[in-house]
């Protein structure tokens, strides 16, 4: 059922917390979920495929491995800066090619570290994620001025990630996945009281912009899960012989 078909709430004078907010609240956020995760499992697919197949190793060999290396980033500039132009689902779209296209990115992953190995951070991250995620949900503290915070982070990390691009430093890249792994943790959290903030604060009424707000809340979810997992990966992963 579309959220925008939802009737009003109506607050309840004893306790002061709307009645249907909570169960629209939740039915949002489980859309949220499902958008993620479904994109998260069209990634590993697409990255096994790419993996096992042999046909990342041929592609790597090509120039067309930069344009697969710089594609995801096209696709969240514009979802991010084209979203109010768009239709809900034209939005759904460029999610689902988002998630194939990060596959493709992220297919290397497979070649440089065990399958074990992948599959015990994948599981690590989740478990973390999932504990982040319901303490945004749930906490009453306001995590505007920590998620500020760790917004300043991951500038640093972007920055410190293109200077050892240059300097392979084994140290600096420890650093960067150290100070990643608090820094996604942070931004996760974070992000699920902003998702849930924007709830309260959108028009029920227009299906179309809560459609598309709510697949923006599933990009940034996703986007938090796998650089999580990719700083995890290179903390925790085993490389291959």
């Amino acid at each position: 059922m579309a959220l925008g078909s939802q009737p009003r709430w109506t607050v309840r004078p004893a306790v002061g917390v709307p009645v249907d907010v909570d169960v629209g609240l939740r039915d949002y956020m489980l859309r949220i979920y499902n958008y993620m995760a479904s994109g998260l499992a069209l990634t590993g697919i697409v990255a096994y495929f790419f993996a096992s197949s042999g046909l990342y190793r041929e592609l790597a060999q090509t120039p067309l491995i930069y344009l697969v290396i710089l594609a995801p980033f096209g696709f969240v500039l514009a979802l991010s800066y084209g979203i109010n132009r768009m239709s809900a689902s034209t939005a759904q779209a460029l999610f689902w090619l988002f998630s194939a296209v990060m596959g493709l990115s992220l297919a290397s992953i497979f070649l440089v570290y065990t399958g074990a190995s992948i599959a015990r951070v994948f599981f690590i991250t989740a478990g973390t994620f999932a504990a982040m995620s319901i303490y945004g949900y749930t906490t009453q503290r306001d995590l505007s001025g920590m998620g500020s915070f760790m917004m300043m982070g991951l500038i640093g990390i972007i920055i410190a990630s293109l200077v050892n691009l240059f300097l392979a430093s084994s140290a600096l890249q420890f650093a960067i996945s150290v100070i990643g792994v608090i820094v996604f943790v942070g931004l996760t959290a974070w992000d699920t009281q902003r998702i849930k903030q924007m709830y309260f604060e959108m028009d029920h009424s227009d299906g179309q912009m809560v459609g598309k707000t709510a697949i923006m809340g599933a990009l940034s979810l996703y986007l938090d899960f796998i650089n999580l997992f990719m700083m995890l990966l290179q903390l925790l992963g085993a490389r291959r012989d």
